[in-house]
């Protein structure tokens, strides 16, 4: 596989293949463990469509909207793949700040970016999203596939939280899966998902177990959903930039 940029070949074929829904698995509901975070890379780049297509996107625009001395947030940055493509793009006296409901994957993150040669002030916190942590001095934020892990009962003050810690004129940018509100073409969308899924090399039970594991812990919404959801929460123009059938990219502006 081609690195992408701001990740070395080495580290890209050092990776674990994601193998977690090849056997089966006790319980139900989809945990982040050592296991999940040692292939979560796989998992992500062969389950998002055009992934390495949006990270870069990111990091365009967040290299637009970044200021020097101001913060940048990952919220959910899982094993820091998007910090780690940041890097080497942004101006070094941005301070990134890492958040994650799952030390396993705080471990991945640390591990992969104590590798850069980087003066760049990097933390690092082991934080549950619902409890809306504190954003301070910040001018971009990032939410890439997170926002739809948070209880739709807790999304307005999550949200309301990241604007009122994002400086003036910074960002916001959102990465979420979509429901539909015509139920024919949103079954359409999620078997070309599928589809895509088995053209990654995924099985039919590997599939059918992590649509089990994700029942009723990953939410999504649709788009006119999040984009009320931003507006209310005093963002003050949001627009999509990436679309793939049930998959959305946008960026709110503060």
């Amino acid at each position: 596989m081609k690195a992408i940029e701001g990740q070395s070949a080495g580290e890209a074929s050092a990776r674990r293949p994601d193998a977690i829904f090849a056997r089966e698995r006790p319980g139900t509901e989809f945990e982040v463990g050592p296991e999940t975070a040692h292939g979560f890379d796989d998992m992500v780049d062969r389950s998002v469509p055009f992934y390495r297509e949006i990270q870069r996107m990111v990091c365009e625009l967040a290299a637009d909207f970044a200021t020097g001395g101001s913060a940048l947030y990952d919220l959910g940055c899982a094993t820091g793949t998007t910090l780690l493509a940041l890097d080497p793009v942004l101006v070094p006296d941005v301070r990134f700040v890492g958040v994650d409901n799952a030390e396993a994957m705080l471990a991945e993150a640390r591990r992969k970016l104590m590798r850069r040669s980087s003066p760049r002030q990097i933390d690092f916190c082991l934080a549950d999203l619902h409890d809306a942590p504190v954003i301070e001095n910040a001018s971009v934020a990032l939410m890439i596939l997170t926002l739809q892990f948070i209880r739709p009962l807790h999304r307005g003050r999550v949200m309301r939280r990241i604007a009122q810690g994002l400086n003036e004129n910074g960002c916001l940018i959102l990465v979420e899966k979509l429901t539909l509100g015509n139920s024919a073409l949103n079954r359409l969308f999620i078997n070309y998902y599928y589809a895509m899924k088995r053209r990654h090399g995924y099985s039919e039970i590997e599939i059918a177990r992590k649509r089990e594991a994700l029942e009723n812990v990953l939410i999504p919404y649709r788009l006119d959903e999040n984009r009320e959801l931003l507006l209310d929460s005093g963002f003050r123009h949001v627009e999509e930039f990436f679309r793939w059938y049930n998959f959305s990219a946008l960026i709110a502006l503060k």
